[in-house]
């Protein structure tokens, strides 16, 4: 069913939380696993910057989490995409175009609507800009409770 699934990763313990979730889905499927660690870069007089400050960490972290992945048997990979043209969830859905992704899963806060409207989402922007569908793993997903609890949620733009 999906052939090709993309992992939305910045290193957060959200983002870890949906990783079972992604090895169940692979498993269950025979998928390809992408990881995706997209970074937005503040524009600067040298070129621009990484928004968060501890990048290089947070690209080892998951870079041994593709390596753990690799080791359970599952083909995964790394792609590291940095730009400012289209935020995080831009860069996302690209890397997943390019991946043929067939889901992204991405975690997220869990947030209700109106702290979502004023904070802004990844998880939001994905649902709405990407061409295939999007699972939303909440902080309380279960990988073997994730559809019956209904705390996850698929979407198409």
């Amino acid at each position: 069913m999906f052939e090709t699934i993309v992992w939305a990763t910045d290193g957060s313990e959200l983002a870890d939380r949906a990783l079972p979730v992604v090895s169940e889905l692979a498993r269950a499927c025979g998928s390809r696993v992408v990881a995706v660690h997209a970074n937005a870069v503040l524009p600067s007089r040298m070129g621009g910057v990484p928004m968060l400050a501890d990048e290089e960490d947070l690209v080892a972290k998951v870079e041994e989490q593709v390596a753990e992945l690799r080791a359970a048997g599952f083909r995964a990979e790394l792609k590291v995409e940095t730009g400012d043209h289209s935020g995080v969830a831009g860069l996302i859905v690209a890397a997943a175009q390019t991946a043929g992704a067939d889901l992204i899963v991405v975690g997220t806060h869990g947030r209700n609507a109106a702290a979502t409207a004023l904070l802004g989402s990844v998880a939001r922007d994905l649902l709405h800009r990407a061409s295939c569908p999007v699972l939303v793993v909440t902080p309380a997903s279960e990988p073997a409770a994730t559809a019956a609890s209904g705390q996850a949620v698929a979407g198409r733009a």
